[in-house]
């Protein structure tokens, strides 16, 4: 049980604004083909602090829908900034305004001449903005965006209607904000981010990511006060307590209507809490589309742009149109990149999955039955490409979208702990890997991963399933010496269709898959790795990998 307790924020002194590129500081009106702007107007909150927005709004007097874009990468800051860095992300210059566009939000010249006004806000403590940043919490954050609604909503300018959207962090508060249910939040549009930042971000299967949190920090610490220090936070509660409680939302308690977007391709950050959001919210008109592409470049291209805008006409401008049709589920089964079928489900996951067990044999296959004899394999996790790897060819064409388990008897030979990572790849009949699309920028990525600290095995019978396990992650439960015991790793959710003579291949090693110099995501370089790993399969040790295979249904269509 969860020991719940008061903690300590520990901060760090701001970066001056003007290091990030501000442009600098101060009300003013500029006009635009098609918009007002107004720059830095103050919106005051509950409690006396004034954070500051941008205002895009349409010319005219008519009042117009808000979307509200939360997130503390700079109200001023361009898009292209970041996209520019990264060529292979997709996201075309043709389809954005260079100047008018934040990181990861939408692009006001699309928006206003259609009759919405774009609010972005700098949260409290970040850029301009007064008081002291904490960053996605069930308290302070979701309280100030609930005030930024109202706010919105208030205006003259305003038909008193607001929605949310955008990707990443513009998603987290999302989750977080609509918890609250504020009176005028009429849509939301989380596009892929996530819901649980101990699990999703900071600590996957208890082993933490060395790399991006810090990266993320040095991008969210512009402040003229001082900001939370989540990698220090992070040091100091490596378990989860009531600190990572506050940064976990409260999916069930919300109501609003809500278009949600993840993809198969954001391991080790957005696929998993996405998905999660869809699942547990309660919102009776939801949807789900879920694509094997770059989440940027997903979220701009403009046929994204044209559904967003329907949901928001439905249910900001009240008109009728096609949305309340839309099917409630979209999935995305992909062959390798770029390459795949579009299928329609009423459920996520869809309701007549069947989940299937292939155990695991020393002799590197997965059999569809239990070898009768006990073995093992062993491998020295600090050796350069040593690991386990397990191979399973169909016999015939076979979807599996959704949940994977693996299911492992386990042993550390000279050590009291183990870090196991793990890897789901696609061989063609010739056995080549299969590349997909991976996090917002590359084409080399694997089918699947998953995490777990052995330490950290226990599982949350409660939120557990047979298809997904949940770790609790409030103590460490160390291995004795020489006694094999069970650990269930959750693999984030994937869809992929595999031919007649294509290979699933299991792998497990001691260190991240997904490896080149300089990456900044999925980096784990503090393992607890030491002398052998040992894997036990056959007999007495039912070491497998649960499959979630997708039963053909006559009403499932291509997109």
């Amino acid at each position: 049980m969860l020991d719940v307790h008061t903690y300590e924020t520990i901060y760090r002194p701001g970066k001056p604004p003007s290091e990030g590129g501000h442009p600098g500081f101060g009300h003013r009106v500029l006009r635009e083909p098609g918009m007002i702007i107004e720059r830095d107007v103050p919106v005051q909150l509950r409690d006396g602090v004034t954070l500051y927005v941008d205002v895009y709004r349409p010319e005219g007097d008519q009042p117009a829908p808000v979307l509200l874009e939360w997130g503390p990468y700079g109200k001023h800051f361009p898009a292209f900034t970041i996209y520019g860095r990264f060529p292979g992300c997709g996201v075309r210059a043709e389809w954005l305004s260079e100047e008018h566009v934040i990181f990861e939000g939408s692009d006001p010249t699309f928006w206003c001449p259609r009759g919405y006004a774009i609010v972005n806000a700098d949260p409290r403590g970040t850029w301009h903005s007064e008081g002291e940043a904490t960053f996605a919490d069930q308290t302070q954050e979701a309280a100030d965006c609930y005030d930024a609604i109202e706010w919105a909503a208030a205006q003259e300018w305003s038909s008193g209607k607001v929605g949310m959207t955008g990707v990443s962090y513009l998603t987290y508060i999302q989750w977080f904000v609509a918890a609250l249910n504020p009176p005028h939040l009429a849509a939301i549009n989380p596009w892929e981010g996530c819901s649980d930042m101990y699990r999703e971000k900071f600590f996957h299967g208890g082993i933490r990511d060395t790399s991006f949190p810090a990266h993320w920090q040095d991008n969210i610490s512009f402040s003229t006060t001082r900001v939370e220090d989540t990698t220090a936070m992070a040091d100091a509660h490596p378990l989860f307590d009531a600190y990572w409680e506050n940064k976990v939302a409260k999916l069930s308690q919300i109501t609003v209507p809500a278009y949600v977007v993840a993809s198969w391709t954001d391991h080790a950050l957005h696929t998993r809490g996405t998905l999660e959001g869809f699942r547990e919210i309660s919102s009776g008109e939801k949807w789900l589309e879920v694509h094997g592409r770059k989440k940027w470049e997903y979220y701009h291209r403009p046929a994204s742009v044209a559904r967003q805008m329907k949901f928001f006409d439905h249910f900001l401008k009240e008109i009728d149109n096609e949305v309340p049709q839309w099917p409630r589920v979209l999935l995305e089964i992909r062959q390798r990149a770029y390459t795949g079928k579009w299928v329609t489900e009423e459920q996520w996951p869809p309701p007549q999955t069947e989940y299937r067990q292939l155990f695991l044999d020393s002799i590197g296959l997965l059999r569809v039955a239990l070898p009768q004899a006990s073995s093992e394999v062993r491998y020295d996790p600090a050796e350069p490409g040593a690991r386990a790897q397990f191979d399973y060819t169909f016999d015939e064409p076979t979807d599996l979208v959704g949940y994977m388990k693996l299911r492992l008897w386990v042993q550390s030979q000279g050590s009291d702990d183990m870090d196991l990572f793990v890897g789901i790849q696609k061989l063609d009949p010739d056995g080549q890997i299969v590349h997909f699309p991976f996090y917002a920028e590359h084409d080399d990525g694997n089918v699947a991963l998953g995490w777990l600290r052995a330490s950290h095995r226990e599982l949350d019978e409660a939120h557990s399933t047979s298809w997904q396990p949940r770790h609790q992650h409030v103590r460490e439960l160390k291995l004795e010496p020489g006694e094999p015991v069970p650990v269930e790793i959750e693999i984030w959710p994937s869809g992929t269709s595999f031919g007649r003579g294509e290979t699933l291949r299991l792998i497990v090693q001691g260190r991240d898959l997904y490896e080149y110099p300089g990456a900044i995501i999925s980096r784990h370089e503090d393992t607890r790795n030491a002398g052998q790993h040992v894997i036990h399969t056959g007999g007495e040790y039912d070491s497998h990998l649960l499959i979630p295979v997708l039963a053909p249904v006559p009403e499932r269509r291509d997109r």
